[in-house]
């Protein structure tokens, strides 16, 4: 099973980043996706989510209105675009697959993300 996440970087202030997901060695349509975010003294915390299906879509607050998630089960990829990046959304971000039957999940080991002028 291997999650790869690629694209994160530096950005200023106000601009934007898309981070990309890449997926293999499991049967990608049956999990649902999440990107996850950890900066530096803090939890790791969600993001975004999307169902296996892309039927259900949520968002955390702090990122509501900037943030897209988005996934192609033909490409078994999961993308996150975000917008009007702010210094706070500086972390590392981190890819997840999950089911609840039977209860497995994956990690990608990360892509950084720093938002700084």
């Amino acid at each position: 099973v291997q999650l790869v996440e690629s694209g994160g970087g530096l950005v200023q202030p106000g601009g934007s980043l898309g981070l990309s997901c890449a997926a293999s060695g499991f049967t990608f349509s049956s999990y649902r996706m999440s990107w996850y975010r950890q900066a530096p003294g803090k939890e790791r915390e969600l993001v975004a989510l999307i169902t296996s299906g892309g039927g259900t879509i949520n968002y955390a607050d702090f990122v509501k209105g900037r943030f897209t998630i988005s996934r192609d089960n033909a490409k078994n990829t999961v993308n996150l675009q975000m917008n009007s990046l702010k210094p706070e959304d500086t972390a590392v971000y981190y890819c997840n697959a999950a089911r609840l039957q039977p209860g497995d999940a994956y990690w990608g080991q990360g892509t950084q993300v720093t938002v700084s002028s």
